[in-house]
């Protein structure tokens, strides 16, 4: 089976039991809309690319996080504002995704819905990040960031109260917040397919 259909079939069943949303169960107030593009490359050990956000950033600075942002306006859906954020941010060319579908939403505590959408892309693009908004980018193998060995624990104090949430370290890079959260829904709708 191909990636593509492979992860096209997992994003299509039932959310399994013990996924996380975050605060989507919390009233918190207005909730803001955002989406994001997890872009797995079409290799034979596929990656998924990440972006590392500038440090002189207002929201998230300096961390790991997927190319996404905020729904516009004119933006008809979430796979829309994800390929059109990707664009912006790292110059994929929306029509060299191949969409794979939607993946579980999760709120953050800055309260914002994110919905991820899973696309496969070609193996060797030719990104072009603007330095407004990306500091760096890189690729993680897909097995390691989805092995549940990989995903550690962490305890924090977050908006006074203590919340757990999930850390991944791949080569020096630490991807956690949402952005793990949302790789350990997508690790366990896969695991369940």
């Amino acid at each position: 089976m191909s990636l593509v259909a492979r992860l096209t079939a997992a994003l299509a069943l039932a959310a399994p039991p013990g996924l996380s949303s975050g605060d989507l169960d919390d009233d918190i107030g207005d909730t803001r809309e955002a989406a994001v593009l997890i872009a797995v490359t079409d290799r034979p050990h596929p990656g998924v690319l990440f972006i590392v956000r500038p440090e002189e950033m207002r929201m998230h600075p300096g961390q790991v996080a997927f190319p996404g942002g905020k729904v516009d306006d004119d933006d008809r859906d979430p796979a829309h504002t994800a390929l059109r954020e990707a664009w912006e941010e790292l110059g994929i060319e929306p029509a060299s995704v191949a969409l794979c579908g939607l993946a579980d939403a999760y709120r953050t505590i800055t309260n914002y819905r994110v919905t991820p959408v899973v696309g496969v892309v070609p193996p060797d693009l030719s990104l072009r990040p603007d330095p407004a908004e990306v500091a760096d980018w890189f690729e993680a193998p897909l097995d390691y960031i989805l092995d549940p060995a990989n995903h550690d624990q962490r305890v924090a104090q977050i908006n006074g109260r203590a919340g757990g949430y999930i850390q991944i370290n791949w080569q020096g890079r630490r991807i956690w917040g949402a952005t793990a959260a949302m790789l350990v829904n997508l690790s366990r709708r896969l695991h369940e397919a």
